[in-house]
């Protein structure tokens, strides 16, 4: 019988772009979390509830006070990547991709490219790079956010990567001719 690994392998090469969450410990991004050991702790409660009041604005459509959380929240803790990326968010929603940009790309730095925002900023930071066309750097980015565990972002990278795409083309059309040799007509 198969391992779960085994399974993963086999349902990333024969479907690159299908979900995998069937599939159980492939999808680590829920597993990952950011280190804020180094705050202040009264200062962290004071910055998560102002996310927390941000998220909240934002879901009910009024991104100029989730902006004003947000930003709250970086002057208080400026070295804690979670507002930041919060933020980045809202603007990019309010149609300000270069300032969601800049955010993305502080959260990034502050994160140190681990845990669960800089996994998120990577995402979402490659989304942008696609939505401009820089599928290059959107790659990367998804790679990343890849390898800190995310699906959606390995599925984007595959879709991106012209070579698994012919790869898994390739391959498709060798297992049809394996499976039905009488078909292809080489045998």
């Amino acid at each position: 019988m198969a391992s779960a690994h085994d399974r993963a392998v086999l349902q990333a090469i024969f479907s690159p772009t299908s979900p995998l969450g069937d599939v159980p410990g492939l999808n680590q991004e829920e597993e990952l979390i950011d280190d804020d050991s180094g705050f202040d702790t009264e200062l962290l409660k004071q910055v998560k509830e102002l996310e927390m009041r941000g998220v909240s604005a934002a879901e009910a459509g009024d991104l100029q006070a989730a902006l004003q959380e947000f930003s709250q929240a970086i002057q208080i803790l400026p070295q804690r990547a979670s507002a930041y990326n919060n933020r980045a968010q809202a603007l990019r929603l309010l149609g300000n991709t270069a300032g969601a940009l800049g955010d993305l790309d502080r959260a990034i730095s502050l994160s140190g490219s681990t845990g669960r925002t800089s996994c998120q900023a990577l995402v979402q930071r490659g989304l942008l790079r696609r939505l401009d066309c820089q599928n290059d750097e959107a790659r990367a980015d998804f790679e990343k956010a890849a390898a800190l565990g995310s699906e959606f972002a390995r599925q984007q990278a595959v879709v991106l990567n012209p070579y698994a795409a012919l790869c898994n083309k390739m391959l498709s059309e060798v297992i049809d001719k394996l499976r039905n040799p009488q078909v292809s007509g080489t045998l």
